[in-house]
C-alpha cells in the first residue's frame, strides 16, 4: 500500500465542507487521481485512528484559463468525502 501522504494530498476546508462536516460527520480531502476508495479508507483509518463508515469520490475537471492570447486548462483533481462512524472525529479540522 502507498504511504498516507501519497494518497491524501490535503484536507479541504471550505464553507460547504464545514456544513457537511457538522451535519453528516463527513470530511473532505483532495486525493491523488489514482487513489481507490478502499485505499482512501485504509489511509484515513490508519493515520487518524478513526472508524470510516463510507467513502465517496468525484473527479473535479480543470477549468479553462486564459492569460492574454494564450489559453489552457488547469489540472483535473480528485475529491474524497469520507464519512466517519457516529462519535468519531478528526482533530485537525477542529478550531480551538
Amino acid at each position: 500500500m502507498k504511504p498516507f501522504y501519497e494518497i491524501i494530498k490535503k484536507p479541504l476546508v471550505t464553507e460547504k465542507s464545514v456544513v457537511i462536516r457538522g451535519e453528516n460527520n463527513t470530511y473532505s480531502f483532495e486525493v491523488s487521481l489514482d487513489a481507490s476508495k478502499p485505499s482512501i479508507k485504509a489511509a484515513v483509518q490508519d493515520y487518524f485512528n478513526v472508524k470510516v463508515k463510507g467513502v465517496r469520490t468525484i473527479v473535479v475537471r480543470g477549468n479553462k484559463r486564459r492569460i492574454g492570447r494564450y489559453s489552457g486548462r488547469r489540472a483535473n483533481w480528485k475529491k474524497a468525502l469520507v464519512e466517519l462512524a457516529p462519535g468519531q472525529k478528526i482533530d485537525i479540522f477542529e478550531v480551538k
